[in-house]
């Protein structure tokens, strides 16, 4: 018998991903670096359908002035999350965490409804 390999046909759905940079042209290099974290937050809920991602330029203040907004559509239920910093990939990772906490929350919350 030939040797052969198992192939998973688990399909993750597709997450759209709309970035906007408001008052300033982004980069190709932040705009991937941003699809990529957004991307992994399927990894901890499938349910992900889209996320809408906010980047501006605060004028008003100094040193952290970078702010990314970021909502997710978990199976129509929105969740909701800001931070600044000092460079938006700065500010990208803290606005992560503080999705995969609530994404982490609701995937619990749906698992005891499906229970």
């Amino acid at each position: 018998m030939a040797g052969g390999c198992l192939v998973s046909t688990k399909r993750r759905n597709i997450m759209k991903i709309e970035i906007q940079s408001i008052h300033f042209k982004a980069d190709k290099k932040l705009l991937d670096f941003i699809k990529q974290k957004v991307e992994k937050t399927q990894t901890f809920f499938d349910g992900v359908q889209q996320a809408d991602v906010y980047l501006k330029l605060e004028k008003d203040r100094e040193g952290e002035n970078k702010v990314v907004e970021i909502k997710l559509n978990l199976s129509g239920n929105p969740i909701f999350a800001k931070e600044h910093d000092a460079t938006f990939e700065a500010a990208t990772d803290l606005v992560l965490d503080k999705l995969v906490a609530q994404v982490k929350k609701h995937k619990e919350k749906y698992l005891a409804k499906m229970a």
